[in-house]
């Protein structure tokens, strides 16, 4: 465990881990995916705006109830027993490193707009990617006082020109400027569902705060403060950028970018700006990518604490960091990026992100039934976890038939597993606990 003499996150580097971990590279790619629906895009960030509040108000409130480290495995666990709990880390722990893949190849998809010659050497973005993966790796392995700070200095870089767009985007509005033609796509509930599907990408590490809650100073108070603060900023950065989309971009154009927001600010900056904006871009997926492999690293060991994974990850270097969780999972991740290298960055961002988000609604949902069962004296919060459960089977929905059987296939065999990797002795309780 991490002991007084070991740094641990303030609530500055919190909410960044909270802010960073959710602005990655979606809201820099999204709106081209999202351009074909219409209105419907706003609709559907208004409706994950919605169920990420609640999804929110949940963790916030199972943070201070249950103040253990591993997130959704220590909610399931402490409500449902260990099989669940595990289940819960299981899909989360696919989650994170399946995404990961995601977020790396976005970092080098940006950095191609830069430096063109990478995407025509086969075989070199997936090398890259996984370059930054060990880079990132061995700042986490240093401590959460050195991936905190590479989180604090990438999320404000990355903010910076999302912020620009909004205010130029502002500016339109107050001067009258002409604005982007009607597509004349019917809003619709299907239609809606999908983009709530897609627009999830952006909400995913919303729970970031409650993962390392051992390593945080204060957690009772710092965890639900960052958690809720750090959603509501990120939400409002979200519907301001789609805003800007649907009523100053048309539709076919915003489709056909690699690049929208780039494309967006040139238009009144000069095609020079795209440089700029896709280097910034990079920087905010290098940042989401240290939060999440903090992330990946830390659901090993809260597992291993409680019982339901072997406790040879359990172990900690001198610096509180559970080193074997990151190896396995950069390793695993390593060889997913090298397994699907074949496809296209576009691609492969596309397949691995919906699968990610698959996968991590499964520990989003058994968190939501976990906050019913813990917290049902608390009216308010029980209305926001059935509210919650409900936005997770919608959305899981609109991913399509794909996602859900590759999401659902990586948790059925992390159950076959459950029976080999269950360790003798506690049933779960030790997980987060002083020891």
């Amino acid at each position: 465990m991490t002991g007084p003499n070991k740094a641990k996150l303030g609530f500055w580097a919190l909410l960044a881990l909270v802010v960073g971990n959710m602005i990655g590279s979606g809201i820099y790619l999204l709106p081209a995916t999202l351009a074909p629906l219409g209105w419907n895009q706003a609709a559907g960030w208004i409706v994950t705006l919605g169920g990420a509040l609640c999804l929110a108000a949940v963790f916030a409130g199972l943070a201070a109830r249950v103040p253990r480290a591993g997130g959704p495995y220590a909610y399931a666990d402490a409500a449902f027993g260990p099989v669940t709990g595990y289940t819960a880390a299981w899909a989360y722990w696919v989650m994170t490193w399946v995404g990961n893949g995601a977020i790396a190849i976005a970092v080098v998809s940006n950095l191609s707009l830069i430096f063109p010659v990478i995407g025509t050497i086969a075989g070199l973005p997936a090398l890259l990617a996984i370059a930054f993966v060990w880079l990132l790796t061995l700042v986490n392995l240093r401590g959460v006082r050195e991936a905190g700070q590479v989180q604090t200095v990438t999320t404000v870089l990355k903010v910076l020109p999302l912020i620009a767009l909004i205010i130029l985007a502002l500016w339109f509005v107050l001067s009258g400027a002409p604005r982007a033609p009607d597509p004349g796509i019917a809003l619709s509930g299907s239609t809606i569902a999908t983009a709530a599907g897609l627009t999830f990408w952006g909400f995913l590490g919303l729970e970031s705060a409650t993962v390392p809650a051992d390593k945080v100073e204060n957690a009772a108070r710092n965890v639900p403060r960052a958690t809720m603060i750090g959603v509501v900023l990120t939400g409002l950065v979200y519907l301001g950028i789609s805003l800007a989309f649907a009523l100053y971009m048309p539709v076919d154009e915003a489709a056909r970018s690699p690049a929208p927001v780039a494309d967006f600010l040139g238009k009144t900056f000069g095609a020079g700006v795209a440089v700029v904006v896709a280097l910034f871009a990079a920087i905010s997926a290098f940042g989401a990518l240290n939060g999440w492999i903090l992330v990946q690293g830390e659901m090993p060991w809260a597992m291993a604490r409680g019982g339901v994974f072997p406790r040879w990850f359990a172990k900690e270097n001198a610096n509180g960091t559970p080193v074997r969780g990151h190896l396995v999972s950069s390793v695993l991740l390593t060889g997913m990026i090298l397994i699907n290298s074949q496809k296209g960055m576009g691609k492969l961002f596309e397949f691995i992100g919906s699968v990610s988000i698959a996968a991590g609604l499964v520990a989003y949902l058994l968190s939501a039934l976990a906050a019913i069962r813990l917290v049902g004296d608390d009216r308010r919060l029980t209305a926001a976890a059935l509210v919650a459960a409900a936005f997770t089977l919608w959305a899981e929905w609109g991913l399509g038939w794909q996602a859900n059987l590759y999401g659902g296939a990586l948790i059925l065999a992390g159950l076959t597993l459950y029976p080999l990797v269950r360790t003798a002795g506690s049933s779960g309780s030790a997980a987060g606990q002083p020891g």
